[in-house]
């Protein structure tokens, strides 16, 4: 399984990534060693996830909603940030 998820950072930014272990990825970027973006934006909170069989689907999500502006996936994902 993959797992889609969306962060809401320190300065109310979202950042949008994948992984196949969730808990593990947020304890990386937790000890800021995850993505150069996240560690630049510390702390944040996991305000979003959805559960993929593959890969390929969930990156093909990931870029789905990366194309979104802020306000557009606050909406579309009914995000509490």
């Amino acid at each position: 399984m993959y797992y889609l998820y969306v962060l809401s950072c320190l300065d109310k930014s979202l950042y949008t990534g994948i992984t196949n272990n969730l808990a593990k990825r947020m304890k990386i970027h937790r000890l800021g060693k995850g993505s150069k973006y996240v560690f630049a934006h510390l702390p944040f909170k996991l305000v979003y996830t959805e559960i993929f069989q593959s890969k390929s689907k969930a990156l093909k999500r990931e870029l789905e909603i990366k194309k979104w502006k802020r306000e557009e996936k606050i909406r579309n994902l009914r995000l509490k940030v």
